[in-house]
């Protein structure tokens, strides 16, 4: 058995697996402008037949599961590191500079940018300025953060974690890496509470843009990363053979597992998908166990893969890492400009254009976070 012991340095596999994470949500968006599941700034016509539909329903599916659960998972892990090293004041302080500037950027200069200014939809905002003041004064702003509704969601669970800590202090405790049986309550917990959440706050549901259907998930894996930190036991995990199995089970049986959930619910025969969406249902309970143990199956894989694959550090992938976060940053804005000159391009089917779409919109999307660490005082947060 791998001896736990305490993280002393950067591990170069972590941010790997935090790009690969910030790759799949650029993925993600690209596939809801031409799959339309999801919602996202632009779909774009026409709207795919169902058979096409529940193709981007299986892979969107699979992501949805796990990759922004893992990015909460390094958030805690990396935030009790910090956490232990400056103390719970100038924790809290750094954190609101990193995490608060650039959401309150996106919420002030990139969200508006992409309403009133790049306008995909042609609609008729009337002037700009007495638009964008209404959209600041009424505080429509808090609804605008996009995709960096989890950079405020991190802070808010820093800023909770400091305070934890400042109220009850507590040593690092060296101990072994969760066996089996941790894992799969781990999982059960998920479940549980993500369907009672699903009774209140169904799929499709937001609040300040924050989808809490699925915070339960987010929560948990923060915790669990504050968890791995303190105990000094992710090596030892993401090491484990019981983590590389479980992501072969992911893999193998999560599309099995997720067609039955679905035939036996009639989504594939054609029924409505409402009743998968949340409330005290067979349905939204199939869903749910499904959605939180796959997630935790392929989750666990990705700490395997990365532990295993991309344990080295090297100049590429040092340039990506540094570039991921305002990749995170920027990716919409990015992703609609291309959406519109794709539009020039034709439609050929919605695999092919969300592979173009995906692919420019990365080498784009780098470009521009290697420009913007460039303008001083910037790099400070990306």
């Amino acid at each position: 058995m791998a001896t736990p012991r305490q993280p002393s340095q950067r591990l170069a596999w972590i941010d790997q697996l935090r790009t690969l994470a910030i790759v799949l949500v650029v993925n993600m968006h690209a596939c809801v402008t031409y799959g339309h599941v999801g919602d996202w700034y632009v779909q774009e016509d026409p709207e795919p037949p169902l058979p096409t539909r529940i193709v981007f329903l299986f892979w969107q599916g699979h992501l949805q599961a796990f990759f922004m659960g893992l990015l909460f998972f390094v958030g805690g892990y990396f935030a009790h590191l910090s956490l232990r090293r400056k103390g719970p004041s100038a924790f809290a302080r750094e954190r609101l500079w990193r995490l608060g500037m650039p959401t309150l950027f996106y919420m002030l200069v990139l969200h508006p940018l992409i309403i009133f200014g790049i306008d995909p939809w042609n609609h008729d905002f009337g002037p700009l300025g007495p638009a964008y003041l209404h959209y600041v004064l009424r505080g429509h702003f808090l609804g605008g953060s996009g995709p960096m509704w989890f950079a405020a969601a991190l802070l808010i669970f820093c800023l909770v974690l400091a305070d934890l800590r400042t109220r009850w202090p507590a040593p690092d405790r060296p101990r072994a890496a969760p066996a089996a049986g941790e894992l799969w309550f781990w999982g059960a917990v998920a479940v549980a509470a993500t369907f009672l959440v699903r009774v209140v706050q169904p799929l499709g549901t937001s609040v300040f843009n924050m989808q809490l259907c699925y915070f339960p998930q987010y929560v948990l894996a923060f915790g669990a990363g504050v968890a791995a930190a303190r105990g000094g036991w992710l090596e030892a995990l993401a090491c484990s053979s019981r983590a590389r199995w479980a992501g072969w089970l992911g893999l193998g049986l999560g599309p099995l597992a997720l067609a039955t959930v679905l035939f036996a619910g009639g989504l594939l025969r054609g029924q409505p998908f409402d009743d998968f969406r949340g409330g005290f249902g067979v349905r939204s309970l199939g869903l749910c166990a499904w959605e939180q143990l796959a997630g935790l199956g392929l989750g666990l894989g990705a700490l395997s893969f990365c532990a295993r694959r991309l344990d080295r550090a090297t100049p590429l992938s040092l340039w990506l890492s540094g570039r991921s976060f305002g990749v995170y940053l920027f990716h919409p804005v990015v992703l609609v400009l291309l959406t519109l000159g794709l539009r020039k391009v034709g439609w050929v089917n919605p695999f092919l254009n969300t592979a173009l779409l995906t692919a420019t919109g990365l080498v784009a999307s780098f470009g521009v976070a290697d420009l913007a660490r460039r303008v001083p005082g910037v790099r400070a947060f990306l």
